[in-house]
């Protein structure tokens, strides 16, 4: 059964398609990349598929239940979301911030039980916050922030995670850290499926690949199959060559098409 399941997605706004058509599912064990132009509608795309905005046409189904169906509850113990915009309320301790990913059990930043502790801790240790528990979350950068909300979606132990541009505000360090989490939880049996705009990460790191261009996806499957020069330019519309170091594949590009 797929974790995550749409079929025939179409969004429009003013009569515009923002998400035209689009059908795709995501496996447990895979890493997912979803590429494509700012504008694309790779946002727009899981807003629709996690059920968040209303599609004019098309389903979608998460752990083989219509997202129709699903509680917000339910929802949140089938996947954890990982928004592109993630602002807080006040600026709460980064542990508390974490602990929020146990709400979806009842768990509460305070009263959580020893299971909730450990959990949150394993979390706080994957995104190498240890000695940050305490830190208001204002008091934090940028990059640091993001880990923290990272944090808080791996605290929710779900059998999916969807993250939307995750590592945009990390140092190469922690991008590449944090793919390479993804990629364990991957191989682990879970999935994720993340919007990136980094393609040698997306090529280095991801099981498939999907492609959008102007509200559609234009290809799926693995780097292999959907890396070539040709996509690259009519879809990014830049110049690029494709290398091979070994077994791994090398994007340069050398600028606009």
């Amino acid at each position: 059964m797929s974790l995550l399941e749409a079929e025939g997605l179409t969004h429009r706004v003013d009569g515009k398609p923002l998400v035209a058509d689009a059908s795709f599912a995501v496996h447990p064990g895979e890493l997912v990349a979803l590429i494509g132009p700012n504008g694309s509608g790779k946002t727009t795309l899981l807003k629709l598929a996690l059920g968040l905005t209303r599609a004019d046409s098309g389903t979608a189904a998460i752990g083989g239940t219509p997202v129709s169906s699903l509680s917000a509850i339910e929802r949140a113990r089938r996947l954890a979301y990982l928004p592109q915009a993630r602002p807080l309320v006040w600026p709460q301790p980064v542990r508390d911030i974490v602990a929020l990913g146990r709400f979806a059990y009842g768990a509460a930043p305070g009263k959580l039980s020893a299971r909730d502790e450990a959990v949150v801790a394993r979390a706080l240790t994957a995104c190498r916050l240890q000695g940050f528990e305490e830190r208001a979350a204002d008091t934090l950068s940028g990059g640091e922030l993001s880990r923290v909300h990272l944090a808080r979606a791996l605290a929710a132990e779900t059998p999916l995670l969807v993250a939307d541009e995750p590592v945009a505000a990390l140092d190469p360090l922690y991008q590449h850290q944090t793919m390479q989490l993804f990629a364990k939880m991957a191989g682990e049996g879970r999935s994720v499926l993340t919007v990136i705009h980094d393609l040698n990460l997306a090529l280095r790191y991801a099981t498939r690949i999907l492609w959008m261009e102007e509200g559609r996806i234009v290809a799926d499957g693995t780097p292999e199959e959907t890396f070539t020069e040709e996509r690259l330019c009519s879809v990014f519309g830049v110049a690029a060559q494709l290398r091979r170091d070994g077994a791994a594949m090398r994007l340069d590009i050398t600028g606009p098409a």
